[in-house]
This record gives structure tokens, sequence and C-alpha cells, in this order.
């Protein structure tokens, strides 16, 4: 395939979150030219999501053939599939016009590496081969596992997406993009924004740990505009406590679980003091990170769900010296930032371009990936 030939994506994203699938149109090269189209985000249905968390439970306890993660996995792809037609009906788009889907799937379990004889496993539930039978379009899904088989963390992979956006921004500093989905993650993008220096790791919990605490305490998914924060108080004791944790003194790359960090620092706090504490840990995380990169950003760009949380803001913005701005403000769409991603590594795939390098997943060189199936005949 021609490396400068233009494809139409549509790329899609369920976090850990468990919110909703995200679907995005994206024309690209895989490299410089990048028009976003269309988007739409899907909500998963109730049942869905408890079939997730079932089905993640069993994976945590390595019990990798439960029925529940079957049905979670049949849950998953409907629901991907119910998406996308969903996306180009609003788009006004027939499969002819869409060259490749990038299908992430659901993640149940990330276990990177632990050193060269313990390899690490990804584990994304949701079957390709279904989404592209059923839509009768190419699919790429499988993006982690050829790194991780090279004893890469398979995780952050948005890094050379980022690097795309900022390039077509113009800066003329480094930028940091910063992801606050269940797990908060860094883009180190270096002034001429270039791939091979990029710097990318999970700095610590974006939005998992907080939301974790909501429900356990009033049923609901999230801090919905970080409210019960705003009522409560910092325990900057517990804060300094918590960011003792190994994880957070390790040099990158690294990459995280959901559920590496757990409740009990916090257990015995009220609810809003416990809010507004794991809220300004999540902060705390992005600042002690910043001695690990190249240089201090110029800026950073936020991403992600827990850029609409102001109290979250506010705590990076306290915490961090240079500016923070949320995506929109930079110019992007930043509820579609992960789907147009995974858009864009299926195009890189499709034309065998690295999906991940040394300074974002510890790859021993720049490595692509991806499963390709192709539509029926």
């Amino acid at each position: 395939m021609p490396s400068d030939k233009v494809l139409t994506a549509i790329g899609l994203m369920a976090g850990t979150s468990l919110d909703a699938v995200d679907a995005a149109v994206l024309r690209t090269d895989g490299e410089g030219v990048v028009e976003a189209g269309p988007s739409i985000s899907v909500p998963y249905p109730s049942a869905t999501r408890a079939e997730i968390v079932r089905a993640t439970r069993a994976a945590l306890e390595g019990r990798d053939g439960a029925a529940e993660i079957g049905r979670a996995a049949d849950d998953v792809t409907s629901a991907h599939i119910k998406a996308v037609k969903r996306l180009m009906e609003k788009g006004g788009l027939s499969r002819d016009e869409i060259d490749v889907i990038g299908f992430h799937g659901q993640t149940i379990l990330h276990r990177p590496p632990v050193d060269a004889s313990a390899p690490g496993r990804s584990w994304q539930i949701g079957s390709g081969r279904i989404l592209s039978d059923e839509l009768r379009i190419d699919v790429v899904d499988g993006f982690r596992q050829a790194d991780m088989r090279m004893g890469g963390e398979g995780a952050p992979l948005a890094p050379v997406y980022h690097a795309a956006l900022v390039r077509q921004l113009g800066r003329d500093h480094a930028v940091g993009v910063l992801n606050l989905g269940g797990v908060a993650n860094i883009t180190f993008v270096p002034a001429d924004a270039k791939p091979s220096g990029l710097l990318a790791f999970d700095c610590g919990p974006g939005n998992g740990l907080v939301d974790e605490w909501v429900q356990r305490h009033t049923g609901e998914a999230m801090d919905m505009d970080g409210q019960l924060a705003a009522a409560g108080r910092v325990h900057e004791e517990t804060v300094r406590m918590m960011a003792l944790a190994p994880f957070l003194r390790r040099k990158p790359p690294k990459s995280l679980d959901r559920y590496d960090f757990k409740l009990k620092p916090v257990e015995g706090l009220s609810l809003e003091d416990g809010a507004a504490t794991l809220t300004a840990f999540t902060a705390a995380c992005v600042a002690r990170s910043v001695p690990l990169l190249p240089s201090p950003p110029g800026e950073w760009i936020v991403c992600g769900g827990g850029r609409h949380n102001p109290v979250l803001m506010n705590e990076l913005q306290d915490r961090l010296t240079a500016d923070v701005l949320t995506a929109e403000e930079a110019g992007w769409r930043g509820d579609d930032v992960e789907a147009e991603c995974f858009a864009y590594l299926a195009v890189r795939s499709l034309k065998s371009l690295p999906l991940s390098f040394p300074g974002t997943t510890r790859a021993p060189r720049p490595l692509t990936g991806g499963v390709h199936h192709k539509k029926p005949v």
C-alpha cells in the first residue's frame, strides 16, 4: 500500500470506566494527514457493564475460561457493532466508503512484564472477526499483543497519534499530553514532534480510584463535575503517603492496571474528604512525573473524561508549573481522541508502520502490530 495514500477509518474505543463505546471517523495517511469526521458515543447498557465487571473479576482471579468472560465478550462485540452502525447512519456513510475499522476491544486485564523471564499479558475481549463479518468491513484488532510478545509494556498506544495532533498545532516547545481515563497517562512530545523522541507512560490513577470510592459509598458511577471533591478537604499527608508507592518512582516507560492502586489509605475519611484526597492524588502523580521527563513541557493538554472535572483541573494547574489546557482549548475533540487514535493506528497497521517505540512501551525497537481481519468476499 502506498505510504501516502489517505484512508477513511473508523476507530472504536471503550475505556475501563465502562461508560460507553466511542466511535469516530478519521481520514489519514497514518502519518501527517489527520482529518476528523463524524463521531458518536453509545452508552453501554447497564447489563453489559455488569457483565464486564464480572468478567474483569474472573480475569483478575485467573479464571480464564469463566462463562462470564464469554458472555461479556459477546456483549462487547454487539455493542461495538451497534456503535458503528449508528455512526455510519449519523455520517451518511456506506460501508464501501470505510477502508478499515480499528477495534480496541474492552480491557479486562493488563499485566505488564515483570522482567525478561516473565512476559506480560494484556487482554481485550470482543471479536474483530465477528465485527468484520457482520459489518462487511476490514477490521484491525489485537494492537497490543505484538508489542508484549517482544517484551514491551503493551501500553500506552496513543503517543504516536498525540504526536500527529501536536505537529498540527505547530508548537515550538515540548508538549505534555495527559489522558485522564481510568488510569492517567502522559505523552511527552518533543518540540519537533518526531516519534523517535516520544516518551510515554502511565503515571498513576486517573478517574479510577475516585470513581470506585464514589460507587462504593453512593452507588453513583462518578463524582459528577467534582461536586463531592469540591465539598471536601484534601488530606495532604495521605496524598504524600500514597505517593510513596514504588510504581511512582519507577523510570518510564511503565504501565498500570486500573486496579493497581487501592482505596485503603482513605478508608475512614468522609465521602467528601475521600473524593477530594483521591482527586488531589491523581494530580500529585502527574506532578511527581515531571522530573522523569526529558524537560518540563511548555504546556499540558488534557484529554479523557477527567478534564470535565473542574476540581481535578484546578489541582493540576496548582501542582504543575506550565499552563494546563483542555483538549478543546487546543482545538482537539477531547471526547474522541482515543477513538480517533485507533482509527489512526489501524491505518498504520495496514501500512506496517510502527505503533510502539522504545520510549513509549519499552519495546526493543519501533514495532508495528495489529491483526487484520479481511471483510467477507
